[in-house]
């Protein structure tokens, strides 16, 4: 009875021992984890770019208006030699055939009535539309003045404000990111310089959102040529001894 009991104290000091020694290996790795991860430092990076914008959208409008129904017919005739006369200007100034739509021909009718509701006036208006789309983007601003002149011809048309746009993000997208986090490493540095310890690897980083801005404004990514485009990255680095 003896022996049986001297053994079972022995099994449970076996399993009290085995218990303290994987306990204390977890409190050990649960210190040495929460050690390192104590040792970061988060910084952010900047990279920016001025890029050309390379392609262009550009509408027209043009409209011609009567006041009778029975000029309905020379009034459409006279929009549809408008149109020639725009398009053949956009091709002499070097826009080609692919490069312009050309839309329908709306008509529009008003009337005016008094406070008796007596028709005192009309009009009829026909409204056309030509929209250019083009990777000639420096062609469109020299283009418009000469849209403008057709207004002396008699013809009444709208100069649209011309949108430019960047499409090829995904091109300069790789070169900003390394460049950034070259930035961002190179301010933990000053950061582990002043900390009397050493930048290391990264632990986690996080990529912000690419904005595109018209160069020199904070809004707006449609109205220049010219664009500033601008990430940052947030990045945690290991620092060692």
């Amino acid at each position: 009875m003896k022996n049986e009991n001297h053994l079972g104290l022995s099994l449970l000091g076996m399993f009290l021992a085995a218990g303290i020694a994987i306990g204390g290996y977890f409190i050990g790795q649960t210190m040495y984890n929460a050690k390192v991860a104590l040792n970061t430092a988060e910084a952010k990076g900047l990279a920016e770019r001025r890029v050309k914008a390379d392609r262009a959208n550009w509408n027209l409008t043009f409209s011609v208006a009567g006041k009778n129904r029975e000029d309905i017919g020379a009034l459409y005739k006279k929009a549809e030699e408008d149109q020639q006369i725009i398009t053949k200007l956009l091709k002499k100034n070097g826009f080609k055939q692919e490069e312009i739509e050309i839309g329908i021909i709306e008509y529009n009718y008003r009337e005016y009535r008094d406070e008796n509701q007596k028709l005192v006036d009309q009009e009829h208006q026909l409204v056309g539309s030509i929209s250019v789309e083009t990777n000639n983007v420096d062609l469109v601003s020299k283009v418009r003045a000469n849209v403008n002149k057709l207004i002396a011809q008699g013809i009444n048309i709208s100069n649209g404000v011309p949108a430019y746009r960047f499409t090829k993000l995904n091109d300069i997208k790789p070169d900003m990111l390394r460049e950034a986090t070259k930035n961002a490493r190179i301010a933990a540095n000053e950061f582990a310089e002043s900390a009397g310890v050493s930048v290391g690897g990264i632990r986690n980083a996080r990529q912000g959102g690419f904005y595109i801005r018209d160069a020199g404004e904070e809004y707006g990514d449609t109205g220049k040529i010219e664009k500033d485009v601008r990430v940052v990255t947030t990045i945690t680095f290991f620092l060692t001894d």
